[in-house]
């Protein structure tokens, strides 16, 4: 009897996808995947096995359609139990079980069942043939070297996650190639432009920008740390900061360093994580510009990945699923994400999310503004950061204006060890770069507030929360250049807004700008007078950055004020905790911005939270396991959350300033007929706004928005179609769902 992984409806039985084959080319790919990293024999033996239940007559009559479910997962992961014992044999059965379910608990399963309920429950005898087809190699000792003994567990586990990731992709793109060769077309990976011609355009890019650049000692000293962090690239592998003041160059200048860096140690990729989805178009967009991406590349090559639309949720067959539905692996050469994209991912259980994972190790990872990783994750992270380094050949660099205080040397908790600085005299950087004096103003109210920004021809106000914003912007509306900027408005928006905003700081004109913090990470804007409620000193200091950002004036003036009680006024109280900290510096400090102000902030409050650094107590759940290995990965992932309160799409048909732009409509109506969605999506994106929970209920209850497809791809795309509810100047409102302007309802 010939037996089958895969078949299809335009062939016949005897043309479909050999089970040994594909077997056999699974753990290739995947031995491929983990070569350099030392592990290549479990990797092979992981593909080997993974379908081994497909060695069975009742496997087959199911690819004939004559029965609906069979599990042929567990079958590999009792052969790699028996043959390779209960250390290696375990960790790769965790794989090998959950290559279609995902990463279960060792005991106490959840959605899944766990792996040792699945190990005891009966399944269809396999056909002896497959031990004459496959030929399992002796395994190697896994090349991880823990931090110590406490670090065991979560050593072991992440090494799981690895093997699961090499495998869970290997199968995938074999899956993959299968069916697009049955449907004549071929997939186009493998055509990316290397390292070594992305670091020469860059060189060429950096080179006019040089050119252009007006004598001034701001841009000289950028000049000077793009130099010298490049010249470190030649350093081993491992951890680095890249501590320097706003404004002075730092994402041009890690990523120089990172490719330099990984042309000299032959890593991958650089994969650049930043801490809000609001800028990811923005920063994948001064990539393209540097690294001279166009329409005539045949592939992207810098990759955006979002987490906006979660591909696991979207329903279709389960073979073609492996085409259709695939979410990107990470195999670009350079990969822009999120902070919650990356590390969910490296915590996380499900297939799709996990198959990038192994193209993170031989990678250089720049962490952009480092001290925005949550505090009730931080020690998970730092824990990942530190395993990166030290067992996957990866290199990580902090990189930040307010660098946090995470090496050992700081007094963290078994934090970063041996960080190297790339930028030349922090110090130094700090004094020279001094371009604003920070003044505290204590306690004022909204009318007074206002008055202060009518008082300002070009003036910036930074709150806490977007209610606060809109409030605000609504009492200084009607003063010439007032605007406002916030997460409810798409990401396309708010870029039309920003080049407006500059424009207008350019031309000299009347500019009043209300926004919430996102205005604080990677957004170049440069005005004279800067208004921020408190938070903490990092927000506060990054607030400053966006005043006299180019050194045009001597000083600008940054006022940190507290904003009068009241309803919508009041920061979350993580904020509000950091804040307090903060109030405590700027009393001793007389000038908080410099080095030694930002470490006392950061070790105090990292004192204060103590072992709610570690809230799920992942560590010690991961360390409780390190003996039988049976660890809770469904529930770790269920429980890491960089967000605690999750946020839900809304697509926003958003024209912009051309109003015949039908983009986004043109998109919409792809999707309504389109079988693989995953393109769409991605160039959806500038168009999102995310929402609580309870509005999108609340719009899809009113009839405002409506579903696209729901029976194929569940709630994910989700439309708004009363346009009345997004105004030009504010943005998604929802206080009324039903709300129609007058004109709009004129026939």
């Amino acid at each position: 009897m010939e037996y089958y992984a895969h078949s299809h409806p335009s062939v016949g039985r005897r043309d479909w996808h050999r089970l040994s084959i594909h077997l056999q080319d699974t753990g290739d790919r995947a031995a491929a995947f983990l070569e350099r990293l030392g592990c290549a024999n479990l990797g092979r033996i992981a593909g080997l096995l993974h379908d081994l239940g497909k060695y069975t007559p009742e496997f087959q009559d199911r690819l004939a359609g004559e029965v609906s479910r069979v599990d042929h997962s567990t079958a590999g992961a009792k052969v790699a139990l028996e043959r390779y014992g209960p250390k290696i044999g375990r960790l790769l059965a965790f794989c090998i079980a959950g290559h279609h379910a995902g990463l279960a608990n060792g005991v106490n399963g959840g959605e899944t069942s766990a792996l040792t309920d699945r190990l005891s429950a009966p399944i269809p005898r396999l056909d002896e043939v497959w031990e004459t087809q496959i030929s399992l190699p002796e395994p190697t000792a896994p090349p991880v070297v823990p931090r110590d003994a406490d670090a065991v567990g979560f050593s072991a586990a992440f090494f799981t996650r690895m093997v699961f990731s090499a495998l869970v992709d290997a199968d995938f793109l074999d899956t993959e190639a299968w069916f697009a060769d049955r449907e004549g077309v071929r997939p186009p990976r493998g055509m990316h432009p290397t390292l070594a011609e992305l670091s020469s355009r860059l060189d060429a890019h950096l080179s006019r920008i040089e050119t252009r650049a007006e004598q001034s000692e701001v841009n000289e000293l950028r000049r000077e740390v793009l130099r010298h962090a490049r010249a470190k690239a030649a350093e081993a592998p491992g951890l680095f900061t890249l501590t320097v003041p706003t404004g002075g160059g730092k994402t041009l200048t890690s990523l120089a360093f990172a490719l330099a860096h990984a042309l000299r140690h032959e890593m991958a990729r650089v994969i650049y994580v930043i801490p809000y989805m609001s800028i990811i178009e923005q920063t994948a967009a001064v990539f393209r510009e540097a690294l001279g991406a166009d329409e005539a590349d045949p592939v992207e090559f810098v990759v955006e990945h979002h987490s906006t639309f979660d591909e696991d949720r979207i329903r279709g067959r389960e073979a073609g699923d492996k085409l259709r539905l695939a979410m990107e692996n990470w195999d670009a050469p350079i990969i822009v994400t999120t902070a919650v994209q990356f590390f969910e991912s490296l915590f996380a259980r499900r297939p799709s999310r996990c198959r990038k994972l192994h193209n993170i190790a031989n990678s250089v990872v720049i962490l952009d503004e480092a001290q925005t990783l949550p505090l009730p994750v931080l020690r998970p992270c730092v824990a990942t950061i530190d395993e990166l380094a030290r067992n996957w050949r990866a290199s990580v660099v902090l990189c930040t204006a307010t660098q946090p205080a995470l090496g050992e040397g700081d007094g963290f908790d078994r934090g970063l060890p041996d960080l190297r600085e790339l930028a030349p005299d922090p110090p130094s950087l700090y004094r020279r770069l001094k371009r604003t004096r920070i003044h505290p103003k204590g306690q004022l109210a909204d009318g007074e507030l206002a008055e202060r920004l009518r008082e300002s021809r070009q003036v910036l106000c930074i709150v806490n929360t977007r209610r606060h914003a809109r409030e605000l912007y609504d009492l200084i509306s009607d003063a010439e250049g007032s605007c406002h900027l916030t997460t409810l408005m798409c990401a396309r928006h708010r870029q039309e807004r920003l080049d407006m905003v500059r424009q207008r700081l350019r031309d000299d004109e009347p500019v009043r700008l209300v926004a919430t913090s996102l205005v604080e990470a990677g957004v170049d804007v440069d005005f004279p007078v800067v208004w921020r409620a408190h938070a903490g000193l990092e927000s506060i200091i990054q607030a400053a950055g966006r005043c006299n950002r180019h050194g045009r004036m001597r000083e600008g003036d940054v006022f940190v004020f507290e904003p009068a009680e009241g309803e919508g006024r009041k920061p979350p109280p993580e904020i509000e905790q950091f804040a307090a900290v903060a109030r405590g510096v700027m009393r001793r400090y007389a000038d908080p911005a410099p080095l030694d102000a930002i470490k006392s902030y950061f070790e105090q409050l990292y004192w204060i939270k103590g072992d709610k650094l570690d809230a799920s107590a992942i560590l010690r759940r991961l360390d409780e396991r390190r003996s039988d290995l049976n660890f809770p990965f469904e529930t770790i992932a269920r429980e890491f959350r960089l967000i605690e309160t999750p946020m839900l799409p809304v697509i926003v048909p958003y024209c912009g300033l051309n109003q015949a732009d039908g983009t986004v409509d043109g998109l919409l109506n792809e999707l309504r007929w389109v079988e693989r969605p995953g393109r769409i999506a991605r160039r959806l994106q500038p168009y999102i706004v995310q929402i609580p929970p309870l509005a999108r209920h609340a719009l899809l209850s009113a009839g405002a928005v409506t579903v696209i497809r729901e029976e194929d791809f569940g709630q994910q795309f989700v439309v708004l179609v009363n346009r009345d509810l997004y105004r030009s100047d504010v943005g998604l409102t929802w206080a009324d769902p039903t709300f129609r302007r007058a004109e709009s309802l004129v026939f």
